[in-house]
């Protein structure tokens, strides 16, 4: 896994290409050293990724967002209206920089 710290995030990518791999990593390594910590998941370099791949994340991202953090999804390769509510989904790493301010503005007022 690349691994890539920011200020008030950290940025996860799959470097072995294995969704399937890496959601089951992911479901153990986020609440054990991610926990209390934003999470973007840069999925970028999946070029054929599909919907039915991207729900898989649904049980990490519920968990992770449970604690009261951020985790936003990166990728460009699926149709936004098809994407479950429950997702964040963003197509570039700076919106995913956005997403997480603004969440991070809503948790300090307290919503």
């Amino acid at each position: 896994m690349k691994i890539e710290n920011k200020e008030n995030y950290v940025i996860l990518a799959d470097e072995y290409n294995d969704i399937n791999d890496f959601v089951s990593f992911l479901e153990y390594q986020i609440p054990a050293k991610y926990k209390g910590q934003n999470v973007v998941l840069n999925l970028l370099d999946y070029d054929a990724l599909t919907l039915e791949q991207l729900v898989l994340f649904m049980k990490v991202n519920t968990k992770h967002r449970a604690t009261k953090q951020s985790f936003v999804i990166v990728t460009n390769t699926v149709d936004p209206d098809e994407i479950p509510d429950e997702l964040i989904v963003v197509p570039t790493l700076q919106e995913a920089e956005d997403i997480i301010e603004m969440e991070e503005i809503e948790r300090d007022l307290g919503f």
